[in-house]
């Protein structure tokens, strides 16, 4: 008679082909690009931000891109068009830049309603001109229909300048021991939208928190607040994007499980659907690393801003790995995301 062996299954992780969990934000994404993709990838090992930083002619200029595929296209507070510009925008923000002009390439099937498609580049002129920046170019594609409704595909870049206020831009390489660890808003919310919209649920007012957090960013620069890195937590979610910060800085994070931010009906949403909030997609939030003397006056400058009303500081930088203390007084070690969380949320 022999004893049973007991074993704890891990995601498969060996593939010959793309599948959908390798854009998931998480380990998986992380082999595409250091495996297949990482010809394309200047610096080797080193790690990936939201932008590239560039000079020319003596000015220093960050670059980004970025592609939306999100179904549907409209789901409750936003739309693949205000997703793109706040997205882009959002990328060059917590580089460190000031964001100046936007690039869109917009990918139709054939089918896609002409009126749905005016509506779409009207929103993203909105958005645009809301954040007081310029589409200065863009190009169209229109390819054969797929299997269900016409998909529309948006592409964009952005280019800025350093922010006012800064001398270097913020990087996971200047987060240090015992820095603050703050959100600029509540958590999960644009992931549970989508994820309610796509399946037909209906949770009240559960809304993206879609939004450019350009403008608060901007304000935290100006005033001097010394901001060692930004990150805004998009398919991932928080947890991911601590796990990839922690990796890239070597350092450990501790956070409190009870100041993170959730909205009742996003908490209500995830609990039907399986998911954990900690790793459900944001479009309008960011985690922020900054000296502890400097939180108060930076959630003060934040709480003038709408869409980081509820901006908290959720733990600091310490040990090695990435811990949550619960609200029962354990401590949950966080693991970066592995499979196939939330398709298309952006």
């Amino acid at each position: 008679m022999t004893s049973p062996s007991w074993s704890c299954p891990l995601p498969h992780a060996a593939f010959d082909r793309v599948t959908m969990a390798h854009g998931g934000g998480g380990t998986l994404t992380d082999a595409l690009l250091r495996g297949p993709l990482r010809p394309l990838l200047p610096g080797g090992d080193a790690p990936l931000g939201d932008a590239a930083w560039l000079s020319a002619g003596g000015v220093r200029l960050a670059l980004t891109t970025d592609s939306f595929v999100v179904r549907p296209v409209e789901f409750p507070g936003g739309d693949i068009a205000t997703l793109a510009v706040n997205g882009t925008l959002n990328d060059l923000a917590v580089a460190g830049a000031r964001p100046l002009a936007l690039t869109t390439g917009w990918i139709l099937e054939e089918g896609l309603g002409l009126d749905l498609l005016q509506h779409l580049a009207q929103r993203m002129r909105d958005a645009a001109d809301a954040a007081g920046v310029s589409i200065a170019a863009g190009d169209t594609k229109v390819v054969e229909r797929g299997p269900g409704e016409p998909a529309l595909l948006l592409n964009t870049a952005g280019v800025g300048v350093l922010a006012d206020g800064l001398s270097a831009p913020p990087s996971p390489q200047r987060i240090q021991p015992g820095d603050a660890i703050l959100v600029t808003g509540s958590v999960a919310r644009h992931g549970a939208a989508v994820m309610a919209a796509r399946n037909g649920l209906d949770f009240g007012n559960l809304s993206s928190d879609c939004a450019s957090l350009a403008a608060p960013l901007l304000d935290l620069y100006a005033h001097g607040i010394d901001v060692h890195c930004a990150r805004d937590a998009t398919r991932s979610g928080l947890g991911g994007i601590l796990c990839e910060l922690s990796k890239a800085s070597g350092l450990g994070m501790l956070c409190h499980e009870t100041r993170i931010p959730v909205h009742g009906d996003v908490l209500a949403a995830c609990n039907l659907m399986g998911l954990d909030p900690l790793f459900v997609a944001n479009e309008g939030c960011a985690a922020l690393f900054l000296p502890p003397a400097q939180v108060d006056a930076a959630l003060s400058l934040l709480h003038r801003h709408d869409a980081c009303r509820e901006a908290a500081d959720i733990g600091a930088v310490t040990g090695e790995d990435v811990l949550m203390a619960t609200e029962l007084g354990t401590l949950r070690r966080i693991y970066p995301p592995s499979g196939e969380l939330l398709p298309r949320i952006c």
